[in-house]
């Protein structure tokens, strides 16, 4: 993907960086789980809770076709496009690391037609499961060990994302 000549790799946050708001608070407050998310949220740890609301949301029949209509609406700013376009052209690799999740940030990055421009999205997994239902868990398993960063999440810790584990850590 990236010039051979040019050995400059972007990483990009995703939510505030990419996209102007948070993707998950965004699908919570569009869908109208607000309150039920501030409830929850003193309660567990970020990932459960956003598990817990895509488990909330599916009960209450909001389906994977609706997340990905309201992740289509979300706000970018104008210049977001033509700036990963230009570092893309100049050969420079370009990556995301957040602690997002895959279902969330693949179906924004289709939609604006710029998944092509990334070789790398790391990120806490999203899947549908066999119900029809959104599921989301942890880049780093923070219930077996912590990955050890003060700096980050215990979800995930991107300086090790970035970095070689043995680099920082």
């Amino acid at each position: 993907m990236a010039n051979k000549n040019n050995n400059i790799v972007v990483v990009f946050d995703f939510d505030k960086t990419i996209i102007d708001v948070d993707s998950d608070n965004w699908v919570v407050d569009e869908l109208g789980f607000t309150e039920l998310f501030d409830q929850l949220l003193p309660t567990m740890p970020w990932n459960s809770l956003m598990d817990r609301m895509m488990k909330e949301l599916h009960d209450h029949g909001k389906t994977i076709d609706e997340i990905k209509q309201v992740l289509r609406r979300i706000p970018i700013h104008p210049r977001v496009i033509p700036a990963i376009k230009s570092a893309h052209a100049l050969g420079c690799e370009l990556r995301i690391v957040s602690d997002a999740n895959t279902f969330f940030i693949e179906t924004i990055v289709e939609h604006l037609g710029i998944k092509k421009y990334f070789s790398e999205i790391n990120t806490n997994p999203g899947l549908v499961d066999e119900q029809g239902r959104l599921r989301i868990s942890p880049y780093h398993d923070f219930n077996k060990s912590s990955h050890g960063c003060p700096r980050c999440p215990p979800n995930m810790c991107k300086v090790r994302t970035i970095y070689d584990f043995n680099y920082m850590h």
